[in-house]
């Protein structure tokens, strides 16, 4: 449960202007409550409480910011398709901004991935950055995003137009392909989060 050290009344004008809905506290003690991302945002005095859901997207919101940021995606699948789950990983100057990994149910892996990409744009466009450098290790995911691959299969098309509505949000953008091993944390994390519910 993330506690976000901050100004309660500048935090909700950012999640204001962000179109998320700010109303007021449950208790005397609770200045306001917000829902952003799944998770629960609760104001007290000096600081925001994040509940539930995707907490990593809710305090990128919380933290604000601009500037680049470099965003690691990767997808993880257990058959083809299979169980499915993404793992993000958003880092600034200033190191980790957001970082996560979920289950998305049953994909392909190249879905996979792509909602991985997805889910890590949402996080650097919640923290506020003018620019974002991309990477990931599916050249497939990399060169359609460019354009210098066709996307033939409808569901990975409608994916990729997410991405390209996600990218406007941003002055400035590159994705570029990387091997395995300079994507590992965003990797760790999809798996993390596909063999988390194995048990």
């Amino acid at each position: 449960m993330p506690v976000v050290e901050c100004d309660p009344e500048e935090a909700r004008e950012r999640l204001t202007e962000a179109g998320v809905e700010v109303r007021d506290g449950n208790t005397d003690h609770e200045l306001w409550r917000a829902s952003h991302a799944g998770s629960t945002l609760v104001a007290y005095d000096g600081k925001v409480v994040v509940q539930g859901g995707d907490p990593q997207r809710a305090v990128a919101l919380l933290r604000g910011g601009g500037g680049r940021a470099h965003v690691y995606f990767d997808g993880a699948c257990r058959g083809n398709p299979g169980p499915a789950a993404v793992g993000y990983v958003v880092v600034s100057g200033d190191g980790i901004v957001a970082e996560g990994g979920r289950r998305i149910g049953r994909a392909t892996n190249n879905q996979a991935e792509y909602e991985a990409l997805v889910a890590g744009l949402e996080a650097a466009s919640d923290a506020g950055f003018d620019e974002v450098v991309i990477r990931g290790d599916s050249q497939l995911v990399v060169k359609q995003v460019r354009g210098e691959w066709n996307t033939n299969d409808p569901q990975l098309r409608e994916r990729r137009v997410r991405v390209h509505e996600l990218l406007r949000e941003f002055d400035d953008w590159s994705i570029e392909h990387v091997p395995r091993e300079i994507n590992d944390r965003a990797d760790d994390l999809a798996n993390e989060a596909l063999d988390g519910d194995r048990n």
